[in-house]
This record gives C-alpha cells, structure tokens and sequence, in this order.
C-alpha cells in the first residue's frame, strides 16, 4: 500500500481523474510486450506536463516510493514492466512536437510524441527521423531513448544515441539536468549518449532533441529468395565484406513468410526457405553504382531468384511485410518470446545453423526475422504456456544468448535488457566491468526508486 499522504498529494498535484488505482485501470499496464512478465502497479498517475512529471518524481523521493515510465509498453525486454509496491509514469500526453527547424536539421519533442509522428511532420521539408523500430506509428521517442532503438535502416543511419543531440531529464531525486544541446559538434563528454539506453534508471526523459537526416533522393528495393537460411546469411556477410553499405539488410526464414502471407497478400514465395531484403539508397548515381556492384554479388551468393521493387506499391509490400512479421507470428503461436542478440556479421550463417540445432534439442519452434545487416537477430520462440512449454522456451532463449556471447556478439542489440536479459548481463560484463555499471547507478539514484529491478541487479541501500 502506498502511504496516504503521498496519495494525498498526487491527487493534489494532478487531480484524482488522472490517478488511477481500480482494479481494471491498473491491469492494462502489468506488462510490456513481453507478456510472460507481469506486475501490477499501485497506481498509474497521466502527467499532462513536464513539470508535473518533475512533481512525482520528488514525491516519490521524499516518501521511497519506486517508479517506472512509460510510453506505449511496446518494449520486448520486460523493461517497462511496473515495479512492485510502485508506479508507473505513463508520458503519452506529454506528446508535443515543441520545435522543428528544417533548416537546422533537428526537432524538439516530448517523451510521449511517436517515432513515426516525427518523420511525418518533416517529411514536408523533405526530412525524416531515422530510427524506424517496427513499432514506429505506436512507440514513443522515450521509450526510443530508454531502449536506444533501431530498426530496419540503423546499418545505414545508427541507433536512437546517434540521433540525439539534448535531453532533459529528470533525475531520481527530481533534480533537473539537461545533457548536450543543439549542436552537432558538441565537446565534452557525450552525456546524452551516456543516458540514452538506460532503461529509465538514471531518471525520466522530458524532452528530447533529435537530428534529422534528408529523405534519400532514391531507393532500389530488392527481394532476394535461398534454398536455405544459412546461404541467405551467408549472403549478408559477403555484400558487407565488399564494403557495400545498403540501406537495409533484413532476413525472413520460411516460418516467418508462412506466418506474414497468412497475414497479407505479402506475396512471399512458397519455394524458398529464407528471404533477403536489400535495399539501396542515396542520390540517383550512387544508388545506380551501388546496383551495379550489388547484382553480381547475389548472382554469386546461390540466390535462387533476385525481384527488383519496380514501383512504390511492391517497395511499400515488401516492407509492410517485414514490419509486420512480429504480429503476424501470432498466427502460429498464442505466445512466444522475441529474442534480441547479436552475432558478428561474419558468423550469421554460424550463427543461424546453431539456432536450428538448439530449437531441435529443446522442442521449440523459432521463426527467424532479423537486421541481418549489423548481425542483430530476432528469433521468434513460439510456445503454450497451457501446455507446459514455458520453461523450454526460457531455455532456449537463455541458450541463444549464451550462444552470440560465446560468437563474439552481444545479449542485446535494441531491444534493452530490462528484466528477461539481466541474469545475462554478467556474463557479457563480468567482474569489474559489471560493478562499474552497478556503482554508476548506485551514485545516480542511492535510493534505487527508478526502475529497480531491470537490466542491473541491484537491492536497494
């Protein structure tokens, strides 16, 4: 139970209306997208403002209360999960655009604005953000900057920390900080790069500063089909290897086309076991040299069949059909667990054969869908929780991480650690590098109020 007088004085700062603590208020946020983690908060409090935000934030401190923002709860990791015995922030309404210069090339935003409301409102200055997560039209930049998302496009253009200039924020103990600016050359230390990524331990986003890039003058789109998943990463390695450097590089195994087709008239074909999608872009030269240097590389890679996107109507297919293939999995599986490793560029096929084998030994189905172009995998375990096929998907899971930390890679590429990742964390990070991480929040937040629990393991002083 939270204490009356905190209570008290939330509904005092807020209004009773916007601090909800019913029973069917509370359910909607127990979890994130990963559904197999559930919390229910004490309370859910709607801030319109910053400064309201600012006001929780010190009343959670002044009474111990923990807390834990959120946007949209389209994380994958369990990171926006509520913490227990706390509450959650949720920032959808502070969801104004608050500065756009064209000129300068960067936008002021919100937590609560969409990934996708951002390039929309510079598309008519021939602008966009880069960053596109497949949850872009629904996530919001805070949790982009929690999480230091990416997307089909980060090979070419980076993550989410590439494309912040300036946050302000608000730390655990409600002290106001801005980090960076405006600048694009600032010196210094690269503190807003330092806080995005934290998964709301270091304190809450309240606005953000964001770069945006010119929409390329052209695109080349190409669908290309293998007679087996380990040829198609194979593929990738090789066309990364020239030091070619498209758009996009983005794989589906046969599992994953079976599940979109059943979807959408995606038009994948039903004689291939692994699709790639290349896609080229820049000025209308680069990209017609680029195709000329690419076209000889799929002919050599074992490519069973190479369809160019001649129209944005069949360019607009090909991706809706990839950014649909997490929702579309749910059509072979009532649940299933979205993994985020990465593996050298040059270990994909390696990496794709052992994925193969582990789901044999542990009797889970995985459909394959993934940023091939920097090596970060998203295996889809499907599973029955009915029918007891829970703890062999953790299993599984725990073993694909295990095996990119054993390849050379990582147990997270943008997806966040949050709470299924951080029994890993020191396995990537052991010894000092891990207590580093631990001291630097501990000197953050000593109170450990925000998100405790996720990606570190830490028990409250």
């Amino acid at each position: 139970m939270l204490p009356d007088a905190f209570m008290r004085a939330l509904e005092e700062l807020l209004s009773p209306a916007r601090v909800l603590n019913g029973a069917a208020e509370l359910s909607t946020f127990e979890s994130d997208g990963l559904t197999t983690f559930r919390v229910r908060p004490e309370a859910v409090l709607l801030p319109e403002t910053a400064d309201e935000v600012v006001g929780i934030v010190r009343l959670c401190n002044e009474h111990a209360v923990p807390f834990s923002a959120r946007g949209s709860g389209t994380s994958l990791s369990g990171g926006s999960t509520p913490v227990p015995g706390g509450v959650v922030i949720a920032l959808n309404r502070l969801n104004r655009i608050l500065k756009l210069e064209p000129e300068a090339g960067l936008c002021v935003v919100e937590p609560g604005v969409t990934n996708s409301a951002v390039s929309s409102a510079a598309a008519p200055y021939r602008l966009r953000y880069a960053p596109d997560p497949s949850s872009g039209p629904v996530c919001t930049i805070g949790g982009n900057v929690a999480f230091n998302a990416g997307g089909a496009h980060c090979l070419r253009y980076g993550m989410t920390a590439n494309h912040v200039l300036g946050l302000k924020v608000v730390l655990p103990d409600g002290e106001l900080c801005s980090l960076g600016g405006e600048s694009f050359e600032a010196c210094g230390p690269d503190l807003a790069g330092f806080f995005t990524g934290s998964e709301g331990l270091f304190g809450i986003v309240l606005e953000v500063t964001l770069r945006l890039v010119p929409i390329s003058e052209s695109f080349d789109t190409f669908l290309v089909t293998y007679a087996s998943l380990d040829q198609c990463g194979e593929a990738v390695a090789s066309i990364i290897s020239t030091g070619l450097l498209p758009g996009a590089l983005e794989i589906m195994d046969r599992l994953a086309m079976d599940a979109v087709n059943a979807a959408m008239p995606a038009g994948y074909p039903d004689d291939a076991q692994a699709v790639l999608v290349v896609e080229l872009e820049g000025p209308e030269d680069e990209v017609r040299a680029e195709r000329d240097r690419l076209l000889p590389l799929l002919e050599k890679s074992h490519a069973t069949s190479v369809t160019r996107a001649d129209t944005d109507f069949d360019r607009d297919m090909i991706w809706k059909g990839r950014k649909s293939a997490f929702s579309a999995a749910g059509r072979l599986a009532a649940e299933y667990i979205v993994q985020d490793g990465v593996v050298p560029r040059s270990r994909l096929g390696e990496a794709l054969r052992m994925i193969d084998s582990l789901s044999e030994r542990h009797g889970i189905r995985v459909a394959n869908v993934f940023h091939a172009g920097d090596g970060n995998l998203h295996p889809l375990i499907m599973f029955d929780s009915q029918a007891g096929e829970l703890p062999a998907a953790e299993a599984l899971a725990g073993d694909i991480l295990r095996m990119c930390i054993a390849l050379g890679g990582a147990i997270t590429g943008e997806h966040g650690v949050g709470l299924e990742k951080r029994p890993y964390l020191p396995e990537q990070y052991p010894g000092l590098s891990y207590a580093l991480m631990v001291d630097v929040q501990t000197a953050l937040d000593p109170l450990c109020l925000a998100n405790p629990g996720k990606m570190l393991i830490r028990e409250a002083a």
